[in-house]
């Protein structure tokens, strides 16, 4: 397998599960000792976040790819970005390396597609429900997405943000994302991405009547096939 270079620790809650995903899938196809060979950059993700809110997409772009260009430096065979948000400057870490990169909007998409499912609801961060980014992305392979009204969708990203990047998961917050799920299978939806790596850490199938779309899981998934898995 070649090394998969991994840009982490936006937040290390979820970049921890990528990790751990990683190296479960391994053993379970390879047995024995096996794991994932793995260059993991785990970023301080207050320096991130403070860039999001003051819409500095400059200097994120920036310094990803940056660090991108450290993982390919080190061996890495591939690159992959294990946090939806941060893809809204994707163009930035692909334009600084040589290796290819995994889009994990591109992931998601295929397993939409192999489910054969045209309409689905998108949960994330503020910045990836409210920006054109994810769902421009989605559409290129002839996706439909919706997002929920303001109220829901800043329920969600306050959850995101206030509790699960803290490593905080409560019934209340569960429930409210069930409510906001079930309001985007009423305006349409056939399945839900959870597009938001955090977001798995609360939400599973059994919490949604449609399937979900769970992109951390997914993104692992395909970064192990295409290091040759």
């Amino acid at each position: 397998m070649q090394t998969i270079g991994v840009l982490g620790g936006m937040s290390w809650e979820s970049s921890l599960d990528w990790y751990r995903l990683a190296n479960e899938m391994v053993r379970a196809e390879l047995g024995g000792f096996h794991s994932a060979p793995i260059l993991l950059d785990s970023l301080d993700f207050a320096d991130i976040e403070a860039m999001q809110a003051a819409g500095d997409w400059e200097a994120a772009g920036a310094v990803l790819a940056a660090h991108a260009k450290g993982l390919e430096a080190a061996g890495a065979g591939l690159v992959v970005l294990c946090t939806n948000t941060m893809h809204l400057v994707a163009d930035r870490i692909t334009d600084a390396i040589s290796v290819p990169f995994l889009h994990i909007a591109d992931t998601t998409a295929e397993a939409i597609r192999a489910a054969r499912l045209r309409t689905v609801g998108l949960l994330g961060t503020a910045f990836t429900m409210e920006q054109a980014f994810y769902r421009d992305r989605l559409a290129v392979h002839g996706i439909t997405t919706l997002i929920p009204d303001a109220e829901d969708r800043a329920t969600v990203h306050g959850v995101i943000y206030d509790e699960l990047v803290q490593g905080v998961v409560t019934e209340e917050s569960r429930q409210k994302y069930r409510d906001v799920i079930a309001r985007l299978v009423d305006a349409g939806a056939e399945g839900i991405i959870l597009g938001c790596t955090e977001i798995e850490l609360l939400i599973a199938q059994e919490d949604a009547p449609v399937p979900v779309f769970p992109t951390t899981a997914l993104h692992v998934a395909a970064a192990l096939r295409a290091a040759g898995l």
